[in-house]
């Protein structure tokens, strides 16, 4: 636009400034976005169409090969489309800056023309003389006034001009520089971005690309903070934030999407389908942002992600619940949202908090996964209108130590994670198309203390009618129906030789010097000869004082088992496997029929 060659100095003048014409800009953005459209169309129908037809179709190596070719393909559409559109959002982004400086430089030209003062060529406004001498009574001689681009930064001279024009013609040579740098600067930095955005040589998208296109959509994301970010509804309510979406035109939801999927994928509140959509190309970006670094974290994190990809991309089997990504992250140990059945369409809803020492990691992208995927399908057995999700939305404890360094973990990390749940299932009740769905929370390990806190905010946990206990140290509070949801929507599964269930509270274990002289194999020996109804957080939610519902569960492999210890009782009851009594009872719970589980004496 002015052929600035850096930030320090510009050629842009403002009669060039009030001649671009912007709709120009819009109209290559709107061409940029119709072909970030047409790749994403494409991309839904390979992944969509072409892939299932093709595997229920043909089998062989050939069929194989190709299936290979098409998600290739697939991914190379979905880098056109990310890219296309982060072009789209750059050259609109830069049309609203202009727009905005063009609309404060018409207003200071207008100002002059209505005093009839003269605008130059270099932005300097020549005023007429004007007021009267103190000595012979005579109009005061006119002059010039030069623009400073930032007279905020220029200390008052402490003259005050004769001249009554003197302060008008400087105030409007202000504004007229102000808008030609900030136009300028805008020009500068768009044009970087523009030249950034452009693709490898070849037909492959490989991972360096993906590389690149984090860093451009970091670059697009900070260039179009005024334009589109700010509008973002944080810190609305849920149904606040769906109206919202509800609200903007196509246009504006793509321009979102391509720039934003990582505040949009996370927002509770939009619906299912576009957070779906979000997160599956952040996660690109994440990737692409992780693979640049070479820290163990990073490496733990980019291992998970490339799982979670893989599954996504695998083509469901008939019957099979679908995937849908809710939310995807990097801060702190990581977050993953994976729903199994879509929650917006399904009457039934599951959402499973894990617990200690659960990150984002190659464990959690196969095992917690696992378990929402096989409850999700148990459910859909017993009623098709069902979904399962697990929610990594906090940090859960991590402990070197094991659960042996549960009073370490405390409540902090419940507290907050409980906050930021009952912000997900406000967004679920809001964004799920029916009246009054089921809604069910379940809590594993650790996870079951983070529901209990989530119970004990405000209001209880949105929308939830049944609450699900396995694997609990204790929930934060001593009786069931402090829960919440009357005690008889309380479930509880705990396994004989599950020892977390039977960690006593901190008072007792100090007494009995566990985690001290025993160290962490010991302390669980002791537990599994001893407790009782008092846990790390609160009464044992197995215990008859407790007063929920205990269902069945397989007493689990013994913590001493032949030449080694093992905690494996406390990881199976989701497993049809290994645990089918506990797996089916969850599963009915999670389709709503809570009241057809088959009760077990408590403890």
């Amino acid at each position: 636009m002015s052929g600035r060659s850096g930030g320090a100095g510009s050629a842009l003048t403002w009669s060039a400034l009030r001649e671009v014409k912007c709709a120009e800009l819009e109209q290559a953005a709107d061409g940029w976005g119709r072909v970030s459209n047409r790749a994403d169309a494409v991309r839904d129908r390979i992944e969509g169409e072409l892939l299932p037809g093709l595997r229920d179709t043909q089998k062989g190596e050939a069929p194989d090969a190709a299936v290979r070719g098409l998600r290739r393909l697939g991914t190379n559409f979905q880098y056109i489309y990310t890219e296309c559109g982060l072009l789209r959002t750059t050259l609109n982004s830069l049309a609203h800056e202009i727009k905005t400086q063009q609309r404060v430089l018409q207003g200071a030209l207008d100002d002059a023309a209505a005093l009839r003062f003269t605008v130059q060529a270099d932005g300097s406004v020549t005023y007429p003389a004007a007021g009267e001498g103190l000595v012979d009574g005579k109009p005061l001689a006119g002059g010039t006034a030069s623009g400073v681009p930032n007279p905020g930064m220029v200390p008052p001279s402490g003259l005050v001009a004769p001249n009554p024009n003197a302060g008008k013609a400087q105030d409007i040579a202000d504004r007229v520089a102000q808008a030609v740098r900030a136009a300028a600067d805008a020009d500068w930095r768009y044009t970087r971005i523009l030249r950034s955005l452009k693709a490898h040589e070849g037909l492959g998208v490989p991972v360096a690309t993906w590389t690149d296109a984090a860093a451009d959509a970091a670059a697009v994301r900070d260039a179009a903070r005024g334009y589109l970010k700010d509008a973002i509804p944080h810190d609305a309510s849920p149904a606040e934030r769906k109206a919202w979406w509800a609200g903007l035109t196509d246009e504006q939801r793509e321009e979102y999407l391509a720039v934003y999927p990582d505040q949009i994928g996370n927002l509770d509140g939009i619906p299912a389908l576009v957070r779906d959509a979000a997160n599956r190309d952040n996660l690109q970006l994440l990737m692409g942002k992780l693979e640049g670094r070479d820290d163990a974290d990073s490496a733990t994190k980019l291992t998970a992600l490339r799982e979670i990809d893989r599954q996504l991309r695998l083509v469901p089997e008939v019957g099979d619940p679908p995937m849908y990504l809710l939310g995807i992250g990097d801060q702190g140990n990581g977050r993953a949202i994976v729903a199994y059945g879509n929650p917006d369409t399904s009457r039934n809803v599951a959402a499973y908090v894990p617990g200690l020492n659960t990150s984002l990691d190659e464990e959690f992208a196969e095992g917690d996964l696992k378990r929402a995927r096989d409850t999700a399908a148990a459910a859909r057995e017993i009623d098709r209108s069902s979904a399962v999700i697990t929610w990594l939305g906090y940090d859960a404890p991590q402990s070197p130590d094991g659960w042996n360094s549960l009073a370490v973990a405390g409540t902090a990390r419940a507290e907050a994670g409980g906050r930021a749940f009952n912000g997900f299932m406000a967004g679920l009740v809001a964004s799920n198309d029916h009246a009054g769905p089921n809604l069910t929370a379940i809590g594993h390990s650790y996870g079951s203390r983070t529901v209990g806190a989530a119970t004990q905010q405000e209001g209880g946990i949105p929308g939830v009618t049944d609450i699900v206990l396995v694997g609990s140290p204790g929930v934060g509070v001593d009786r069931a129906e402090d829960l919440g949801v009357g005690r008889d929507h309380v479930y509880v599964g705990a396994a004989e030789n599950d020892v977390v269930t039977k960690l006593p509270a901190s008072e007792h274990a100090v007494i009995s010097g566990i985690g001290r002289a025993l160290g962490p194999v010991g302390s669980l020996v002791d537990l599994a000869n001893g407790g009782d109804a008092n846990l790390w957080f609160g009464t044992d939610p197995a215990s008859e004082e407790f007063g929920g519902r205990r269902f069945g569960a397989d007493d689990g492999p013994p913590l001493i088992a032949p030449g080694r210890v093992t905690i494996d009782a406390h990881s199976q009851y989701f497993d049809p496997e290994l645990d089918s009594t506990s797996a089916g009872s969850i599963a009915l719970i999670a389709a709503g029929r809570g009241h057809e589980v088959k009760q077990e004496q408590s403890r």
